[in-house]
């Protein structure tokens, strides 16, 4: 109790001092607001308090210092999105209740080597190929079942979940139709009136990025599992399909594939048109439903709710972060930047958007700061593409924050990551993502995109 005492308190100082520190050069309110999102970010990563209680905060502190109506606030934890999440953990608890996802584990370990790092590789490789075309929050979700019982090892259960959500957030780049941040960029080449970069030169631009970023995340993640092995008990081998499991598997392989008719490539094919949150919300219900019959209510208490708080609560940082002006202040930061060499401006673009999306939303974030880059790159000379470019791709590289991106809530949902283990890893791989996305901008993207 103690520990927790003094963590809580060390929040409230931290976030005094970054208010004071922040008022000496930005308006009262954004001051205060940057010394919210500091109290609510210590106390994710410190787990002083759970985490959904800690999710509850915005509601009472940002109407509390007169940065958002409580009506307002409370708006953000009911956005459409997070049905698509209750979707998709319906889909997970069915998977989990009927054993399917013990059968799929298995034959991912007959395509991948029988090891810790085969299985890392193999839940990375598997999330981020099926983000390139789908939704990187539907794939995770997907996948997440066979995390939790690949092994009893805690920590080989924490390197898995990372590398599913990692992997997920590293292969969404792949295509332009991976990642929302993507298709808001290609929104605004039309809005502005830029030539689009075609499918095909997108995936050839970042397709080895995205190799690059998966061969690091699977040797860091394997450091220290030397001599660990998977837990062959969990495995069912060569054993036929239960009526349930075809019956969720029936499901499954509908949904994927009502998902790759939807989506559009433009400009080849539009799509279906239908909204992937109410496919996703259906295919969940559909669970309940004759002939299916495989959830009832009482499985309703194995969906993770404090996950769906804490996308509440990471929509109202990201409401309050443009309310409150603080965005425009980044824009402004940004244009005193202007006549940096270009590969210093590259690499600030991608430092600023990299860590800035860890505590706001990255669609919301892109949709700002696009418009500001295409200011800054008509006064450098460089082509206005490519720098949009770096900011749009660091705004699914963030790794460190469950609240940075879908697939970090996600790995936290599995109760197998706490904050502190994301924080870790997420550092270097944020690193990693910024060094590499400058060098590939710089020395490759920049031949091709003038």
């Amino acid at each position: 109790m103690n520990s927790n005492i003094i963590k809580i308190f060390s929040a409230v100082i931290f976030a005094f001092m970054l208010y004071f520190f922040a008022y000496l050069w930005l308006a009262s309110e954004q001051a205060i607001a940057l010394g919210l999102i500091c109290f609510l970010v210590i106390l994710w990563s410190n787990s002083a308090l759970p985490l959904g209680v800690v999710s509850l905060f915005p509601i009472l502190l940002f109407p509390m210092f007169d940065l958002m109506p409580t009506n307002v606030v409370t708006s953000n934890y009911s956005k459409s999105i997070i049905f698509l999440f209750i979707g998709g953990f319906l889909l997970a608890i069915g998977v989990e209740k009927t054993d399917l996802h013990k059968v799929i584990a298995n034959k991912i370990l007959q395509i991948f080597p029988n090891t810790v790092r085969g299985m890392i590789y193999a839940l990375a490789l598997t999330a981020g190929s099926l983000s390139a075309f789908l939704s990187n929050t539907t794939s995770c979700l997907l996948l997440m079942p066979l995390v939790l019982f690949l092994s009893d090892d805690n920590a080989l259960k924490k390197r898995f979940a990372l590398a599913l959500c990692y992997g997920a957030s590293i292969g969404g780049i792949i295509t332009p139709i991976g990642t929302p941040p993507n298709l808001i960029l290609y929104g605004i080449f039309d809005d502005l009136k830029l030539q689009s970069i075609p499918f095909a030169q997108w995936v050839m631009l970042l397709l080895p990025l995205a190799i690059i970023m998966f061969l690091l995340l699977g040797w860091i993640l394997s450091w220290g599992t030397k001599g660990k092995k998977l837990d062959k008990h969990h495995l069912q081998i060569n054993k036929p399909l239960t009526v349930e499991q075809k019956k969720v598997a029936t499901i499954l392989i509908s949904l994927i594939l009502l998902l790759f008719a939807n989506s559009p490539i433009q400009p080849y094919y539009a799509g279906l048109g239908l909204n992937e949150k109410g496919i996703l919300l259906g295919a969940g219900l559909l669970l309940f439903l004759p002939p299916f019959n495989i959830l009832n209510w009482q499985n309703m208490k194995k969906v993770p709710f404090e996950i769906i708080l804490l996308f509440g609560a990471g929509f109202s940082i990201a409401a309050v972060f443009t309310s409150s002006g603080l965005a425009n202040q980044l824009a402004l930061f940004l244009q005193n930047f202007s006549q940096l060499p270009a590969p210093l401006l590259i690499i600030l673009i991608a430092c600023l958007v990299t860590f800035s999306t860890e505590i706001t939303s990255n669609t919301a974030l892109i949709s700002m700061i696009l418009p500001v880059i295409y200011a800054l790159s008509e006064q450098n000379g460089l082509d206005t593409r490519l720098l949009m470019m770096v900011a749009t791709i660091c705004a699914s590289y963030a790794f460190m924050l469950p609240i940075a991106t879908p697939p970090n809530a996600i790995a936290m949902s599995s109760g197998a990551v706490k904050v502190s283990s994301m924080m870790k890893y997420g550092l270097l791989l944020n690193l990693l993502g910024i060094l590499l996305v400058s060098i590939f901008a710089y020395g490759y993207w920049r031949y091709f995109i003038n």
